[in-house]
């Protein structure tokens, strides 16, 4: 069974399409992970104690928790289309996206998960962290990161430049 990571960026699009040609009529579940707000309040430089007046958390964790849904059941339809036989489920993360998608293949019994890349470099990658490379480190199972065709095409030019340079 292949678990794929899916936030419906054009890099979760590259990662259901790629899916699908490395891994053709598999079993597949796609998967969009959610945050409850107590554990994005509780990260952020706000904090409960100057929140005004704090909304309704189980709400807002249910209304994340659809949206998960529908994005998951989003990527589903792209896999199924794809010729993959893929159903959705949504994650709660507790501690780390990556690590929330690491319980899930367990859970599910994955033996591979495949990913979007984002691309992000320098500073940006060291401030925002990046889900795809906490996966690879912590992975006891294959991951596959699949880079969108833009963010591919930007790393194949910065190739070529290294390369015209030595």
């Amino acid at each position: 069974m292949i678990l794929i990571c899916y936030d419906g960026s054009e890099d979760a699009r590259a990662a259901v399409a790629e899916a699908a040609e490395l891994f053709p009529s598999q079993q597949a579940v796609v998967i969009s992970v959610w945050e409850p707000f107590a554990e994005v309040v509780a990260r952020s430089s706000v904090g409960w104690g100057l929140v005004p007046s704090a909304p309704d958390s189980e709400d807002i964790d249910q209304a994340s928790s659809t949206q998960a849904e529908k994005l998951a059941s989003e990527g589903a339809d792209l896999a199924n289309k794809a010729g993959m036989s893929a159903e959705s489920g949504a994650a709660q993360q507790m501690s780390t996206t990556g690590r929330a998608i690491l319980a899930e293949a367990e859970r599910r019994g994955a033996g591979v998960i495949v990913m979007g890349s984002r691309g992000l470099t320098g500073l940006k990658s060291m401030l925002l962290g990046s889900v795809s490379h906490d996966v690879i480190q912590h992975a006891d199972r294959t991951v596959v990161v699949v880079p969108s065709a833009a963010v591919a095409a930007s790393r194949a030019d910065e190739v070529r430049r290294a390369a015209s340079e030595s």
